[in-house]
């Protein structure tokens, strides 16, 4: 009798977990059905610098003497790094949540790729709302102004708004969603609208 008990509970105990891993599965599927329907665009572009430079000093033409320094040495060197911190929105128009466990990313500047990454965050993207995944870029842009130098540099500066988007700078994603252990990847990358 005892066994008997034992064995029952068991096999109860089993049939729960089992539920419980389907629950979470089909939980994470409706997470990633939803990603599908949310839309994605460009919020804004902060942070950004070139060989250490503030771009916007360069823009508005508030350029210090050192700032053309360090201008000159990344152009001497060859390397002119670029940073930035990029807000990509991720609106969620469902009445569902939907989950996004990580993300590659390509920046194309003047349609030619500079950059690619992977953020290896999760984010839960709430129902009807509009969430925030912010990206880390860094490139080098030598290969940009290594003919034109200083003009192609300040052409590329002016290029930004305001709220740091440029005509000059397209970003791709490709969001992906881990289920049952499993990574699973949008299968092509969408490009990123600017609002």
């Amino acid at each position: 009798m005892k066994k008997i008990l034992i064995v029952s509970l068991a096999s109860i105990a089993l049939m729960c977990a089992s539920c419980s891993i389907l629950s979470d599965v089909a939980s994470q599927v409706q997470g990633l059905a939803n990603l599908a329907n949310c839309e994605f665009n460009l919020k804004n572009v902060n942070n950004l610098s070139v060989a250490g430079v503030n771009v916007k000093d360069i823009t508005n033409g508030n350029i210090s003497a050192m700032d053309v320094v360090k201008l000159t040495t990344a152009m001497v060197s060859k390397k002119v790094p670029l940073n930035m911190d990029v807000n990509v929105n991720v609106k969620n128009p469902t009445d569902k949540n939907a989950v996004l466990s990580a993300m590659d990313w390509a920046l194309d500047i003047q349609k030619s790729q500079y950059a690619t990454g992977t953020l290896n965050k999760r984010y839960n993207i709430v129902a009807n709302k509009t969430s925030i995944v912010p990206l880390n870029v860094g490139t080098d842009l030598y290969s940009l102004f290594s003919k034109k130098g200083a003009e192609d540099l300040k052409k590329f500066a002016s290029s930004f708004s305001s709220n740091g988007l440029s005509s000059d700078l397209d970003l791709r994603i490709k969001p992906s969603l881990e289920v049952a252990g499993q990574t699973i990847k949008y299968p092509n990358f969408i490009n990123i609208t600017k609002k």
